[in-house]
């Protein structure tokens, strides 16, 4: 199995280097500049495809969630923004509030451009809250116009106002961590949050030294003076620059999160990389060393391009936290557009977040599962229920009665038999090139088989979120794809067949669960309970607002029942 992992994990890579060469994932990298668009702004803004309930700002362009936390009875969203204009540029970190992850209050940007150490840009970063003295924000300074990289501190000014409205950088100690010889300072950003262990902080800070990704180690006694330790804590070859590292523990038994800081037999360690060249995100489970400073990967999967991912569509710069009221570690994420800057800059916004996900460690040890907070819930309104459907070969059923373009859906399939399953091919190592070669329209055994989601009433529009399965040697391969090909009559945007094979032992049962969270421009998919997660940004010219229909499909030989199927039409969130 070890050579076959290997085999597979280089074919993988030199596909996904032939798709960066041709196409760099077909989204710009949010540091490419635009100078003579970065401060055009409309004076109105286009509504047709905002969110109706993931979160984003009223106007202009966002990208990576940064230092989220509960403190004093309030949860903080930072996240760099753009205020002059729906291109990357002029980025300061703007800053929400919230009581309930759902419903936000906008406050003034808690940091921008100021000191010698930040004149260039304050880049991503995290929130650590030390206890006794309250929160303290890390970021990347950008110190001249050679993008020269550091790592900087700020404060609240005032830890009785309940909002932490402003936040002050001190110039002692900043900024706190420069490149030292050998580190790459033009490739050095993004510090964790950090965690206390045997009388040190420690932080990460992402790097790259040639195509090698890094994420190197610093401790301090007290926050200010940092010192990077002799080694990195993880290193990988052929992966490139590790942006947005996160690295947290997670229990090995339950559903519960746990603080940065615990560390024990107990529990396992995530280290995720958000990586600049595939613009996706990978991540491992693995031990960390606290005697000597090193993470050590399992070898249950691919440490690399190859390895286990968040989520298989357009979802990046991830940061986590842990929810003491609660006891949760949750997950945030940025999902980009997939139109052009053009179109960005004449609808006058870019950029939303994901639906806020709770993560655990799966029962069997080997990958992680996500799923939408619990607080998602309470907005949804009319309901809608299904059960006992059977779908023959190109049944198509409409789900009536909820407002599809902002709907919650949850959905059981059952089949029969796998005798009919296709034959898997052992070269299929990339989920998405195989999802574009098996589409939702073409016959296959079990499957294609799931929902059509922001559909036209004639089908000229769709994006179908399904199952396929397979039949290999000694077990069924389960795909899910999230497919935008069909979903815009518009050709010129992006529009990619996601997809992520989903690791579910169907000798024990012949059922499959499937959540959609359907939002105007997102469709956000959980597979399985939330082992495969898929969102997708699409942009339908006729299936918009009361126009759009959601209905339930197979194109498989073999008949297949929706046990159950729960829809909600979606009320609007009050963001900002």
């Amino acid at each position: 199995m070890g050579q076959l992992r290997c085999i597979h994990s280089l074919i993988a890579v030199l596909f996904l280097t032939v798709v960066l060469i041709i196409s760099n994932n077909g989204v710009d990298a949010f540091h490419k500049v635009h100078p003579h668009l970065q401060s055009v702004s409309r004076i109105s803004v286009s509504g047709k495809h905002r969110t109706g309930y993931h979160f984003q700002p009223p106007r202009n362009w966002i990208n990576d969630p940064n230092g989220p936390m509960h403190y004093n009875g309030y949860y903080h969203l930072f996240y760099q923004y753009n205020p002059k204009g729906s291109v990357w540029g002029n980025i300061v970190w703007a800053h929400s509030v919230s009581k309930d992850l759902i419903n936000w209050k906008a406050l003034e940007p808690a940091i921008y451009p100021s000191k010698p150490f930040d004149k260039f840009g304050c880049w991503s970063g995290s929130a650590t809250i030390i206890p006794g003295k309250g929160p303290v924000i890390l970021y990347t300074g950008i110190v001249d116009a050679n993008k020269t990289q550091v790592q900087c501190y700020a404060v609240p000014e005032d830890l009785s106002d309940p909002f932490l409205t402003k936040w002050i950088k001190p110039d002692e100690y900043n900024p706190i961590v420069v490149a030292g010889p050998g580190v790459n300072r033009t490739d050095f950003r993004d510090p964790t949050t950090a965690w206390f262990e045997d009388g040190h902080w420690k932080i990460l800070v992402g790097s790259r030294r040639k195509h090698r990704g890094i994420a190197y180690l610093y401790r301090s006694r007290d926050f200010k003076k940092w010192i990077r330790a002799k080694h990195p804590i993880h290193t990988a070859a052929g992966t490139g620059m590790w942006e947005c590292p996160d690295f947290y523990p997670v229990s090995m038994k339950g559903t519960m999160g746990l603080d940065t800081s615990v560390v024990g037999n107990h529990v396992k360690h995530v280290l995720k990389n958000s990586l600049d060249e595939t613009r996706f995100e990978y991540y491992t489970l693995g031990t960390y060393f606290t005697n000597i400073d090193r993470y050590i990967p399992d070898n249950t999967s691919v440490d690399g391009w190859g390895g286990l991912r968040y989520d298989y569509g357009n979802f990046y710069a991830s940061k986590s936290f842990f929810d003491p009221t609660m006891n949760r570690r949750i997950l945030w994420g940025w999902a980009n557009e997939s139109d052009t800057k053009e179109d960005d800059i004449h609808k006058g916004w870019a950029g939303i977040q994901a639906i806020p996900r709770t993560l655990w460690l799966d029962p069997g040890g080997r990958q992680l599962i996500q799923w939408p907070i619990e607080e998602l819930n309470s907005l949804r309104d009319k309901e809608v229920e299904m059960s006992n459907l059977k779908l023959v070969k190109g049944d198509y059923v409409e789900v009536k009665g909820i407002t599809a373009a902002q709907a919650d859906v949850e959905v059981t399939f059952s089949f029969s038999s796998l005798n009919e399953a296709e034959a898997f091919d052992l070269s299929w190592v990339n989920a998405e090139d195989l999802c574009g070669k098996k589409g939702s329209n073409i016959q296959g055994g079990v499957g294609p088989f799931g929902i059509l989601t922001l559909a036209s009433k004639n089908l000229e529009e769709f994006t179908p979120v399904f199952f396929r399965i397979f039949k290999a040697s000694n077990k069924h391969v389960v795909l899910l794809c999230s497919d935008a090909r069909s979903s815009s009559l518009k050709s010129e945007l992006y529009k990619p067949s996601f997809a992520g094979f989903v690791d579910v032992d169907l000798s024990t049962t012949k059922k499959l669960s499937l959540r959609s969270l359907i939002d105007h421009s997102v469709v956000e998919s959980f597979g399985a309970g939330g082992k495969t997660n898929i969102l997708s940004r699409v942009y339908p010219e006729l299936a918009v607002a009361d126009q759009a229909h959601l209905f339930v499909f197979n194109n498989g030989t073999v008949p297949i029942v929706v046990e159950n199927l729960r829809s909600w039409s979606m009320k609007s969130a009050v963001i900002n």
